[in-house]
């Protein structure tokens, strides 16, 4: 006997009022158990919400453009009495993007680059902006002054798109333009008919490169990056993980580098507290937390996620081994939810396993540095009145310099060398 099931939006993270941007089903559809009905597009990342169950959609209850908050019902689902006793609770939705070597986990939607001002527009009346709680946050982020957008909602409020819209018109000004834009003075991007020399071939950017690339703009721009490079001695660290990757290999938990990697950095991160911290809003009061939650880049099939593991001080290396294949597991099969990728203190890019010997990854705001790690070789180190081979890792430290100085930033790369030189000093 066929019994009709409501669908309800599973837990997202906390987020209330959630975008609803693709419906991908419709109503007398037959769909099949984790078909996706709807995405969602927090400013955090864009997430799929499944069906539960099998059966035929009855009814969608949200169309483009609804806002929905967990627990708001989705559809109408008739299924059969045995896909129906089968329902489990929703799984939360998998994100779909995340930021990349400085991504992340705190991601808004895909616009164009951060702005301060431009050439002034309607404003509603008094001058004050029509605008919900959240379109002011989104409107901070990118710097953007709320008073000189046009609202094109009821009675003047300023949409999401109006704001988008109102970065895009100030970037398309072209040099000189009255009250500059983003960056006064720059040059507009070059129109040129490429394929006056040449087949070309045309490929829209993925939804992840979209809003990644618009959060790594905001960052680059906006915060003055500074790098420092250091090679740390891992001869004996990388024995002592052999020998404990194979002790473990027969409980399936694969000793990997970065789980000494966020072990040091943690250790680290509590001699240097600055660097586990924040601006605020203002930019002109230092947020210290006094939690330790490291965030790691998961190369991934649509892009690179970067979910955060928590409490990495409180965590042996074979626990955070087994959390780190655990979470890249679920990034790659796209079952992460948002949750997985908020709260990070410190962001880790690692491209060891692909190559390279050094590299600048762009911060994670508002977090205010990264660490880049790139592939280990062997290498003749004077040693004792002689060179002798010893395995060396190079490592990437972006900084933020309003928050950091060079001299704190040499520091920091020097005391994380140590420690990873010497894996005793991670139980200090």
């Amino acid at each position: 006997m066929a019994e009709i099931k409501k669908v309800s939006v599973p837990d997202i993270g906390g987020f209330k009022g959630v975008e609803v941007i693709e419906v991908g089903v419709k109503a007398g559809e037959q769909i099949t158990a984790e078909q996706t009905l709807i995405t969602l597009e927090t400013d955090k990342a864009t997430m799929d919400v499944p069906a539960p169950f099998g059966g035929v959609l009855k009814e969608i209850k949200v169309k483009v453009g609804d806002k929905v908050s967990e627990g708001d019902l989705i559809a109408l689902i008739e299924a059969s009495a045995s896909a129906a006793s089968a329902v489990a609770a929703p799984s939360a939705p998998a994100p779909q993007a995340a930021p990349v070597a400085a991504t992340p986990a705190t991601i808004p939607a895909p616009v164009a680059a951060p702005v301060a001002a431009a050439a002034p527009v309607a404003v509603s009346s008094g001058g004050k902006a029509h605008a919900s709680p959240s379109i002011r946050r989104f409107a901070r982020e990118l710097g953007v002054d709320l008073t000189l957008v046009k609202g094109s909602a009821d009675k003047g409020r300023v949409t999401k798109d109006d704001v988008q819209n109102f970065v895009k018109q100030s970037l398309a000004q072209p040099r000189g333009a009255a009250s500059g834009g983003a960056l006064p003075g720059l040059l507009p991007w070059p129109e040129v008919d490429f394929a006056k020399f040449g087949a070309v071939e045309t490929k829209a950017l993925s939804r992840i490169k979209k809003i990644s690339g618009a959060n790594l703009h905001r960052n680059w721009v906006m915060i003055p990056h500074v790098t420092q490079f250091e090679d740390a001695d891992i001869s004996e660290l990388e024995a002592f993980r052999k020998q404990l990757n194979d002790e473990y290999a027969k409980q399936n938990i694969k000793i990997t580098p970065l789980a000494f990697m966020l072990k040091a950095v943690a250790v680290t991160l509590k001699h240097f507290p600055d660097f586990n911290a924040s601006l605020d809003a203002s930019g002109e009061n230092l947020i210290v937390k006094k939690y330790i939650h490291i965030g790691v880049a998961v190369d991934t099939p649509d892009g690179l996620m970067v979910p955060v593991i928590r409490d990495v001080d409180q965590k042996g290396i074979v626990q955070l081994a087994k959390e780190l294949g655990e979470v890249s597991a679920r990034a790659r099969d796209k079952k992460i939810t948002a949750a997985d990728m908020q709260g990070g203190c410190f962001t880790i890019s690692s491209l060891g396993g692909i190559g390279g010997t050094s590299f600048t990854p762009i911060i994670n705001a508002p977090e205010v540095a990264i660490l880049g790690v790139s592939r280990s070789s062997m290498k003749p180190v004077w040693k004792d009145g002689e060179f002798v081979p010893r395995l060396m890792l190079p490592l990437s430290l972006s900084y933020d310099h309003r928050v950091i100085d060079g001299a704190a930033g040499a520091r920091f790369t020097t005391y994380l060398s140590h420690v990873l030189s010497d894996v005793r000093r991670m139980a200090v």
